[in-house]
């Protein structure tokens, strides 16, 4: 992590902010029955650097946006693993036909969702979250719409714990989630936040390839 004078804060890539975000969950290193969940396709080499830090089970928790027809990078809502589905009634109020709109898109993201979880496992089997302390970990907060449906999702799950971390966050966004996790932990906060990209010297995009590679080699070293 470097500050350049005259520059704001920056992670050389993902892999250094798992490295420093695993630093601020050293009390989990160790513990029997924590599992860290890495939200693809970006929190993936973020939490593969936090499970190999504190020696926990790695595996993947996918949320899919429900985008409005046409208009998709305008989010109606999210589903995630599990089938919960979180709404944006302000969005839905907009569309003439939401009802319609929401029913044909959760089905394709559905179909979507269920894709990834069986090609970045490779067959290997969901785990059993139940009884357990989950670390949700994703590359960044903005909105945090993506997390809060994962959140909402481990809700019917018989979850231990839910911890959100995230190597950094708007603040507000931040803040939000205190009231509904049991910790919630965002390595920085900066005042100036507007993407969780300005953050990274290297922003790339994670391959779908990538996601199955980290959790095929957590599998094997350690998990």
């Amino acid at each position: 992590m470097v500050v350049r004078p005259g520059r704001e804060l920056q992670f050389r890539d993902r892999r250094e902010a798992g490295r420093v975000l695993a630093e601020s969950l050293r009390k989990y290193a160790g513990r029997d029955g924590v599992i860290v969940l890495g939200l693809p396709r970006g929190g993936l080499p973020v939490a593969y650097q936090v499970a190999k830090a504190l020696r926990a089970p790695l595996d993947v928790f996918i949320v899919r946006k429900l985008g409005v027809p046409g208009y998709e990078e305008l989010a109606m809502g999210a589903i995630a693993s599990g089938g919960a589905r979180v709404l944006n009634e302000s969005v839905l109020a907009q569309l003439d036909d939401s009802d319609e709109a929401l029913a044909l898109v959760t089905e394709i993201e559905t179909r979507e969702l269920e894709r990834q979880e069986l090609e970045y496992r490779d067959g290997r089997p969901a785990p059993d979250l139940r009884g357990k302390t989950v670390i949700l970990v994703d590359d960044g907060l903005a909105t945090g719409a993506t997390m809060r449906a994962a959140v909402l999702a481990l809700r019917e799950r018989g979850v231990a714990a839910r911890v959100v971390a995230v190597p950094v966050a708007a603040p507000e966004t931040c803040a939000e989630f205190r009231d509904h996790v049991d910790e919630i932990v965002c390595a920085v906060t900066p005042p100036d936040f507007r993407a969780v990209g300005q953050f990274y010297e290297d922003f790339s995009q994670t391959s779908d390839n990538e996601v199955r590679e980290l959790l095929a080699r957590a599998s094997e070293e350690w998990s």
